[in-house]
C-alpha cells in the first residue's frame, strides 16, 4: 500500500478540514491539498522519473515540504528527506550514493544544493520551492495515485555511521504504516479537531509524525520561523489549540526555561524522544506545562518505536518506581520485540547490561547499496542498535549509555570519526580523537583532543575554518584541545574513555 493513500482517504473524508498551515494561518483543506499533491505528482513525472526513483528533499522546514514528501509518495518515488544544515560535500556523496536525478530545495539550501549537483551528474534537476519551476510541477495535470507494493521503498533516511560515511536506511511503505499504527497503540490518540506544530526539523522526527496526524485529518502546522522559537511556539499553541509537537530534550527544557508567557492550555501532547531527557529536565517540564508529555526511544533503523512511556505513566506520580519509570525510555511498542543481549547474541537476565536488539515490522529492511553493513546490523534477524542499557521486571528499557561514540547535540546526532577525518585532512595534524562532553543546554557538545605536526602546528581557530569548509558547522567541535599524545590500549587503539575522563 502506498503510504500517501492515508492523505487521499483523509481528503475524502475530511475535505474542508484544515490540513496545512504556515504560522498562524491555514494555507490548505485537505480537499486542496490533495488536489495540489496530485499536480505536483503530475509534474515530477514529467520530469522523467520512474515509480522507485529517488527525490532528494532538502529543505529547512516549510509547508512546501510537506507538499514536496506526498507528492513523491503519490507518484511512486522514494523520499530522500536530508538534513539542511549540511555542507555541499556531504550532499553530493548523498546525492551521488542514492542516485536522485531530481533535488528540492529551499532558499537557505538552494545554493549548497547546486554546488552539490555539479559534483554529482546523475542529478538533472534541483528546484527551488520560490522558482517557477516548483510553480511548473504545481501547474501540472493530476496524477492518479502511483500503487505501490508494501515492501517498496518509501523513505530513505541517511545516518552517519561510525565508519565516517552516511548509510541510508531503506524504510518501506509498510515500515512507514507500522509505525504510524504504533502511534496510536502506544504513545497518543488523534482527533480530527488536533493539529501538529512542527519546530523540530521535519527532515527528522517531526516529520515522521506527519504520518498519523494525516490519517486522522488534523492539521499540520509550520512554524514560520522554519525553526525553533519558544515564543513562536507558545503562539502556534494559542492560536491553534489541542497542539502536538515533537521535541529533543534540548528543546523541552529551553521551552521550559523560556521567559515569554506560555499558557499550556492549547498544548495537548509533547512528545520527547533523540536524546537522553534528565529525570530534573522532565520533572520541571511537568511542573511549568503539566502532564501533556510522552517518550518516545527509537533510530533511524526503527523510526521512533522501539519504546515508549505515554502520558499515563507520566502522571501516575503516586507509583513507587514513578522515578525510575520516568528515567527509563518505557516499553516495547506493540507487535516489537526488545532484547538485551550479551556479547554471543542471546538475551540477558533481567537487571543486566546489554546491547538493545530489535525486531518487529517497524525494522528497516537494511542500508542503501550496502550489504555488508545491513548484515552486521540485522544480524541473527535482530537490529542491533549499538545502545546499551537493561530491561526491569516490568519490561521498562533503561538506557546505560548509547553507543560509544555518538555525540548527541540539541537532537542532531554527530559522529565522531566524520569530525576526525575532517580534521586529519589538515597538514598540520598528526591525530586526533574526538568525544562529547555534557552541556547544559544542548545535551553534549564535541571537543576535539588534537595532536599537531610540530613543523606547522595549527591554531584552534584554523582547525575550525578548515572543519567548517569540510562538514556542517554544527558538527564542529566547540573546543581543541591539544596534547602531545592520545592514550592508547596495547593493540593502539585510541582510549576514549580515558579521554572522556579528562573532560
Amino acid at each position: 500500500m502506498n503510504v500517501a493513500v492515508l492523505l487521499a482517504r483523509a481528503a475524502l473524508a475530511h475535505p474542508h478540514a484544515p490540513a496545512l498551515a504556515h504560522g498562524e494561518r491555514v494555507v490548505a483543506d485537505y480537499a486542496a491539498a490533495s488536489e495540489r499533491i496530485a499536480r505536483l505528482s503530475g509534474g515530477l513525472i514529467a520530469l522523467g522519473v520512474e515509480p522507485g526513483d529517488r527525490v532528494a528533499l532538502v529543505m529547512k522546514n516549510h509547508p512546501a515540504y510537506w507538499e514536496a514528501l506526498f507528492a513523491t509518495w503519490h507518484a511512486g518515488l522514494t523520499a530522500v528527506p536530508i538534513h539542511s544544515k549540511l555542507h555541499p560535500k556531504e550532499l553530493a556523496f548523498i546525492f551521488e550514493n542514492c542516485g536522485a536525478p531530481v533535488v528540492i530545495a529551499s532558499d537557505n539550501t538552494q545554493s549548497a544544493c547546486e554546488e552539490a549537483a555539479g559534483m554529482c551528474p546523475g542529478v538533472r534537476h534541483v528546484i527551488g520551492i520560490e522558482s517557477t519551476a516548483f510553480a511548473r510541477l504545481a501547474a501540472a495535470p493530476p496524477l492518479p495515485l502511483v500503487p505501490r507494493a508494501p515492501d517498496d521503498l518509501a523513505w530513505l533516511f541517511y545516518t552517519s555511521g561510525t565508519t565516517g560515511r552516511p548509510k541510508g536506511v531503506m524504510l518501506s511503505h509498510a515500515n512507514l504504516l507500522a509505525m504510524t499504527l504504533n502511534y496510536f497503540s502506544d504513545v497518543d490518540a488523534i482527533a480530527r479537531e488536533d493539529c501538529i506544530v512542527h519546530a523540530a526539523p521535519m527532515s527528522h522526527g517531526s516529520g515522521i509524525y506527519i504520518l498519523p496526524h494525516v490519517a486522522r485529518g488534523a492539521c499540520n502546522v509550520v512554524a514560520e520561523s522554519g525553526g525553533f522559537d519558544a515564543g513562536e511556539i507558545f503562539r502556534l499553541w494559542r492560536r491553534h489549540g489541542q497542539v502536538t509537537m515533537f521535541a529533543a530534550p534540548t528543546m523541552v527544557k529551553r521551552l521550559t526555561e523560556a521567559r515569554e508567557d506560555a499558557d499550556p492550555a492549547g498544548l495537548k501532547t509533547i512528545v520527547y524522544g533523540g536524546g537522553p531527557m534528565y529525570v530534573a529536565d522532565i520533572q520541571a517540564a511537568i511542573l511549568r506545562f503539566g502532564q501533556r508529555f510522552a517518550q518516545i526511544y527509537g533510530q533511524g533503523e526503527s523510526p521512533m518505536t522501539i519504546t515508549a512511556s505515554d502520558k499515563a505513566v507520566h502522571r501516575d506520580s503516586a507509583h513507587p518506581r514513578y522515578l525510575e519509570r520516568l528515567g527509563s525510555v518505557g516499553r516495547a511498542f506493540t507487535g516489537v520485540e526488545v532484547m538485551v543481549a550479551g556479547e554471543d547474541d542471546r538475551a540477558l537476565p533481567l537487571g543486566e547490561i546489554g546491547e538493545i536488539c530489535v525486531r518487529g515490522s517497524v525494522v528497516m529492511q537494511g542500508y542503501w547499496k550496502n550489504p555488508e553493513a545491513s548484515s552486521k546490523a540485522l544480524a541473527n534477524g535482530w537490529l542491533h542498535t549499538g545502545d546499551v542499557g537493561a530491561l526491569d521486571h516490568e519490561g521498562f528499557l533503561t538506557l546505560k549509555d548509547r553507543s560509544k561514540d555518538l555525540i548527541i547535540s540539541g537532537g542532531s546526532n554527530i559522529y565522531p570519526r566524520e569530525v576526525e577525518e575532517a580534521l586529519l585532512t589538515h597538514p598540520g595534524v598528526a591525530e586526533v580523537s574526538v568525544v562529547g562532553r555534557a552541556h547544559p543546554e544542548w545535551g553534549e557538545e564535541v571537543v576535539a583532543f588534537v595532536v599537531r605536526r610540530p613543523q606547522a602546528p595549527p591554531s584552534a581557530a584554523e582547525l575550525d575554518d578548515h572543519v567548517v569548509a569540510n562538514i556542517a558547522r554544527f558538527k564542529r567541535p566547540k573546543q581543541y584541545r591539544f596534547v602531545d599524545a592520545l592514550p592508547k590500549n596495547e593493540t593502539g587503539k585510541v582510549l576514549k574513555t580515558a579521554l572522556r575522563s579528562l573532560l
